[in-house]
């Protein structure tokens, strides 16, 4: 028997940091357990006065997002056929630090989305 289709989406907690607090290394920004859920949207919101980047080791860049932007990470829209998922593993840790200078004013969020 094939189990119904759920379309239902949700939203995790958002995430939140002080620019401030970055100085000379990554700082997390999701909790210690990373990511709640397994999500097919993430966004991270730079709302403060420094750019920043975006690792998910706390070893390798991954991404980079300038100042008052937003990078929204769409997985879903580049999975490679219908029938599979693109998602961001849950219990992923997001890893943010300042791009060659210390602290900022303002906060960054993040923020995921998920299908129940």
């Amino acid at each position: 028997m094939a189990m119904p289709v759920n379309s239902k989406v949700k939203a995790m907690p958002l995430c939140g940091l002080n620019s401030a607090v970055l100085g000379g290394g990554w700082v997390i920004i999701t909790a210690a357990t990373g990511l709640p859920e397994a999500c097919f949207m993430l966004r991270i919101v730079n709302n403060s006065n420094i750019n920043i980047l975006v690792s998910y080791d706390s070893v390798i860049v991954h991404d980079a997002v300038r100042t008052l932007e937003k990078a929204d990470l769409n997985f879903q829209s580049n999975s490679q056929s219908s029938g599979h998922f693109a998602l961001m593993a849950k219990g992923t840790k997001v890893y943010i630090a300042a791009e060659g200078q210390g602290g900022g004013a303002g906060f960054i969020y993040l923020a995921g989305y998920y299908q129940i």
